[in-house]
This record gives structure tokens, sequence and C-alpha cells, in this order.
């Protein structure tokens, strides 16, 4: 990749004359740090612009002077796709200030909003309007929507509503030149060449800058049951998917499977998140349904709740009777990974499987990593799509610093195990910095190929987000 000029002081003098006052200041601690502490970013500077145009501006004067480009949404990734921890330092991007919903459509499902809206705000825009933007994230309080589609988010309602990708109609987006693209349609059906939306989703600003997306909403649920069972195995939680899709169809909202660790590590931690279980299960699932007018949730749990009982794939459960229940044990799910910050994982695993393998990698990966026998693990997460979160921790007593030589040959045994199933090592979370020599050791060579090709056709000086995805 060509060598890069670094955004020094004397770039960002010229790059301010050409901008309003107050684009371009000094970076902030808050645009140099990501969530897990393993890359800290480089001071420099960053840009603040409050349109497409002021957009483009800055991507072609970077790209002019070979400067690069990092792209910052609301910090939350998970993989160092917003850091920059080596190279020339690149002029940080931030488009937090096109924060603006521009429109919405309610006959159409239809909400058009800027990169920088945060997911919360457009979840609410959305329910003003009696629709549902379904894109739901533990950080969907500081995440924004450029960040989500620029890294393909999932979350919890993958199953029935599909992730970022699925719910994005178009885009408006800044080439690596400074084209700025108006692809932002609202159209469901458009057969008319290489779809360069799909291309720019999921491409961790690689390939350029989103600006804003008109999006995809949903009708609300006229009802939602939620309930926490406890299951006798991954295998019976898969089981019961099943039945409860052949009940409730495609109400089935949320399947989550959690494992006794999460529980239990809730318990250390966060003792006041109360759990519904006096003795914590080895295995639970929670389930939620959002039903059309006229259907019950409450009606349709019991009998999913009835059959698991009689095929003997479920011992115990919960059905929430009350907004405050249902919350209760939402918040068992969500303070999990708080929990699991707060111990502190050697290695974090975002791994996706065929849904039938699921229950055998469970079954398998303790022996993968029995050259580790001083470890715990927590095994939780998006059973309805084979979205695991399969994390290693210390030994109860020890520190996540005991085992710093091992970080790395533990990763390599479960994604070697994952890739060997037909998995993939990152489900939802991108790629990133993390996992740049993943792709190189795991990547189909035609689809690699494939993907240099288009980053030098699109990209050619190498400005866009250098280093991440694709080595640089």
């Amino acid at each position: 990749m060509t060598d890069l000029s670094p955004a020094d002081a004397g770039f960002a003098a010229r790059l301010a004359e050409e901008l309003p006052a107050d684009t371009l200041r000094p970076a902030e601690p808050r645009y140099l740090e990501e969530p897990r502490g393993h890359w800290q970013g480089q001071g420099g500077y960053v840009a603040l612009p409050r349109s497409a145009d002021e957009v483009a501006r800055i991507v072609a004067a970077c790209n002019t002077a070979r400067v690069g480009l990092l792209p910052f949404g609301g910090g939350t990734g998970l993989v160092g796709g917003q850091v920059q921890p080596a190279g020339p330092p690149a002029l940080i991007l931030s488009l937090e200030r096109m924060n603006a919903i521009r429109a919405l459509y309610p006959e159409e499902n239809v909400l058009v909003a800027e990169a920088g809206a945060i997911l919360a705000d457009i979840q609410a825009a959305a329910t003003g309007a009696d629709r549902l933007f379904p894109l739901s994230l533990a950080s969907e309080g500081s995440a924004r929507i450029g960040g989500c589609l620029a890294t393909n988010a999932g979350g919890v309602n993958v199953l029935r509503y599909g992730n970022a990708r699925a719910l994005c109609l178009g885009l408006e987006a800044v080439l690596p030149d400074g084209t700025l693209w108006n692809g932002l349609q609202r159209l469901y059906k458009d057969n008319t060449g290489y779809d360069l939306r799909n291309l720019l989703i999921g491409a961790e600003g690689t390939l350029g800058v989103i600006t804003a997306a008109s999006l995809r909403l949903s009708p609300r649920p006229a009802a939602t049951g939620t309930a926490m069972v406890v299951v006798e195995s991954p295998a019976a939680a898969l089981r019961l998917l099943g039945l409860a899709r052949d009940i409730a169809g495609e109400a089935v909202s949320v399947f989550e499977l959690i494992g006794r660790t999460g529980l239990d590590f809730l318990a250390e931690k966060l003792p006041q998140v109360r759990q519904p279980f006096a003795d914590r299960p080895e295995w639970s699932v929670l389930i939620e349904l959002g039903m059309s007018a006229g259907q019950d949730p409450m009606t349709a749990l019991e009998t999913i709740f009835a059959g698991a009982l009689e095929e003997g794939l479920a011992s115990d459960g919960v059905i929430a009777s009350s907004e405050a229940q249902r919350a209760g044990l939402w918040a068992v799910r969500e303070e999990i990974p708080t929990a699991n910050r707060m111990i502190g994982a050697i290695s974090s695993h975002d791994i996706a499987l065929p849904l039938s393998l699921v229950p055998e990698f469970i079954d398998r990966a303790p022996e993968a990593l029995s050259d580790f026998p001083d470890i715990r693990i927590n095994c939780f997460g998006h059973l309805g799509d084979g979205n695991l979160h399969y994390n290693v921790f210390p030994a109860e007593g020890r520190s996540k610093s005991d085992y710093a030589g091992q970080r790395d040959a533990i990763q390599r045994a479960v994604h070697d195990l994952c890739v060997d199933m037909g998995g993939s090592f990152s489900a939802e979370h991108g790629l990133g910095r993390l996992k740049v020599a993943d792709l190189e050791r795991y990547g189909d060579p035609a689809r690699l190929a494939a993907m240099r090709a288009i980053k030098r056709a699109l990209d050619p000086q190498g400005i866009m987000n250098p280093g991440a995805v694709l080595r640089a």
C-alpha cells in the first residue's frame, strides 16, 4: 500500500482554511480509546463536519495529500477499527454533528437518518411514528448508525429482523476520492448493477464514509411476551428453538443462550441483578415473542413451555407477567457483558456456526482448550442466529495478566475449531485491527484477492482507515 503522510499541524492548518471555523480541533482522549483497552490511538486532529459536502471536501483533501482518514462513530466497536495505534497519524473523522433524522415515511416503513444519529434516537423516532427500528445493541445509547452500518452490526433481534445490512435500503456516502454518492433511495427493489450499498456496509470505513442512510422500519408488535427457560443442554435449547418457531412462527424475536458461568459472574460482580432461579442452572434461554393484534404471547409461551416439559427439553421456567418482570429477565442477559468486563477476559471470541453444529462446538471446545486447564469458559449469545460469544477467563483468584503469553494460542484454538466446523471467526463485531491476521489465516484466497482488488480500485492511495480489515 502507498506510504501515507501524517495529519500534522501543517496539513490541519491548510485543511482548516477550506472549512467553517471549529471544524478541526486537536483530538480529545475519547477519540483515542476503545472499550477493551487493547489499543491506544495516537494524538492528532479530529474533523467534525456538519454536512456531507464538508465530508467530501475533507476526504478529497486527504486523498490529494495522501493523508490517512480514520472514521469514528460512537467509539463502541470491539475490534479496534476506530483507533490507529501505529503508522503516520491519520485525521480522525467524526460525524457526531451530523445526527439529524432527515425524514420519516411511516406509510413506506422508511426512516432517513444522518450517520451520526445515535441508535437509541432512531429507535425513539420510529416509536414516535408507531413503527419499530429493530436493531438493538447493548451500546445503543452511544453507538451511531453510521458505525453500525459500517460494521454490519447484529444484536439480539437478528433472528427475526436481520442484521444492519438487512435494515438498510440506501446510502449516501463519500468515496475515497471525495466524490459524494447519493444512493439514498427508498426502494425495496432495485436491480441496476453492482450494489455499492452492500459493498460499503460491513467495510468498516475502508472503502468510503457513510454520511446518511435510508433505514427499513417494521410494524410494532401489538403484544410482547418474555420468558426464561431452564434447558438440559445446548442441544435441548436448539430443539426448543425449533419447537418455539413451530408454535409461534416468525413471532420469535429473541432466543438467547445463557451458560452457568455468566450467571456466576453476575452473582460475584453484580449481585444487585436479581436472578430468576434460586439454583443457577447450567443452561437457560431467554425467549421473546412479538405478536400481532389478536394474538396472545402469554398463551403461546405457555404452550411452548408445556411442549418443552413434555419432550424433556426444559425443567423450569419463568414467564414475565409485567413489564417490570420482563425488564428483570432482560437485565440478566444484558448485564452479563458488564460482569465479564469486571472479571477480565483472557480472550473473547465472537463466532458463528451453522445452527445444527452449535451444540457440537460447545461440547468439543473444552477439549480444544485442554492445554490451558486453569481457565473458566463463559459461553452465551444469540443462539437463534448461531452467534456465540465464547469467552475464556482466568480461574477464580487469578488475573488475566497471569495468562498474557497464552492469549494468542487460546484464540487460535477456538478459531481453528470454529472454522474447521464451517463457522466464522467474526460473527457481528467485524474485523477491525484485531482480526486482520485471522482473515489472512482463514480467508478463502479467491475472496481475499477480490477484496484487495476492490480496495485498490476504490482507494488506490490507501487512505481509508489504513490497517483495518486488510493489512496496510
